[in-house]
């Protein structure tokens, strides 16, 4: 492309905004529900018990199931939200849960082996400097 009589390279690759800053590639993020840190047992049994009434496959995480481990209310909780926040279409309110949970873009770390969770991309892109 020519600009003021210079040819400028604005491939996909990489644009030059400033001295400082340089944006990469767009890429379709994933987003998770999680259960957030710091909230009671109790409230996130709650949020773990509707979500798993209203829809969401919590099979993975009963006994002997890819996702039991860890075996906390917190991490059981995770998995629940986000199968139903999937479920949902990812639509907005639909993790929430009282303000138990929230999105995130990664799903938690300490996710078994074997355990995968559902994520679905979206229309949104995260953009990665």
């Amino acid at each position: 492309m020519l600009h003021g009589g210079k040819e400028l390279d604005i491939s996909p690759e990489t644009t030059q905004h400033s001295s400082d800053t340089m944006c990469a590639p767009t890429r379709p993020c994933a987003t998770y529900c999680v259960c957030k840190d710091g909230v009671s047992d109790a409230q996130l049994q709650k949020s773990l018990d509707y979500a798993c009434g209203a829809g969401a496959d919590c099979s993975q995480v009963l006994q002997n199931g890819p996702c039991y481990q860890p075996n906390t209310v917190k991490d059981h909780c995770s998995y629940a939200v986000n199968s139903y926040f999937q479920k949902k279409g990812q639509a907005t309110g639909s993790c929430d849960f009282s303000g138990t949970a929230m999105t995130s873009a990664t799903p938690p770390q300490n996710v078994a082996s074997g355990c995968s969770y559902p994520a679905s991309a979206t229309s949104r892109y995260c953009f990665f400097h």
